[in-house]
């Protein structure tokens, strides 16, 4: 029983990501996850009380993985510099990443203080992955030197987002700037 139903959330949160990425926030009912699971609508109720549990759910679900892969690119550099660059390149390069586009669709909405609390911990995370690198750089205030690089990664996903250049040109500007920025 508690298999089938460990299951039958991971169906809900696998739903709920399809629906914010594919519609947007709008999109991500319960008449709909109950559609796209072939729960009953009351049964998605046992799992979540709310769209904004939903919510909370992917956030502790999908951003540890997320923060994960950006931290094992990270170890796999060599450099503070190539720390930092790969610190930029994973982050843009989940953009494409259904977890990613759930998680805008996410940020984008009104959320409950629980919910927003969470993304900005999750946040508040991946600054805090960069700022060992930083420190080795002997930046002067790398605190604020990885929030700052974090501006940047959040300008440059804008951008891919809205399809206008090549996310490869993107990429590869949001890097040397961050370069040149963090080396001063």
């Amino acid at each position: 029983m508690a298999e089938h139903r460990t299951m039958q959330r991971g169906a809900l949160l696998d739903a709920a990501r399809t629906l914010l990425s594919d519609g947007g926030t709008e999109a991500l009912t319960f008449p709909a996850l109950a559609e796209r699971t072939g729960l009953a609508r009351s049964s998605v109720y046992e799992y979540f009380r709310s769209r904004a549990a939903v919510v909370e759910e992917l956030c502790a679900v999908d951003f540890p993985v997320w923060a994960a892969e950006i931290e094992a690119a990270m170890e796999h550099a060599g450099t503070p510099e190539g720390k930092v660059e790969a610190y930029v390149r994973r982050q843009l390069v989940l953009v494409g990443d259904q977890r990613h586009r759930a998680v805008v669709a996410i940020s984008a909405s009104e959320l409950d203080a629980g919910a927003r609390e969470k993304i900005r911990a999750a946040h508040g995370g991946l600054v805090a992955m960069i700022v060992a690198a930083l420190e080795a750089l002997r930046h002067e205030q790398p605190l604020m030197a990885a929030m700052l690089l974090q501006g940047v990664v959040d300008a440059a996903v804008r951008r891919i987002e809205l399809g206008a250049e090549d996310p490869r040109a993107v990429a590869d500007a949001a890097v040397a700037m961050a370069l040149r920025g963090v080396r001063g």
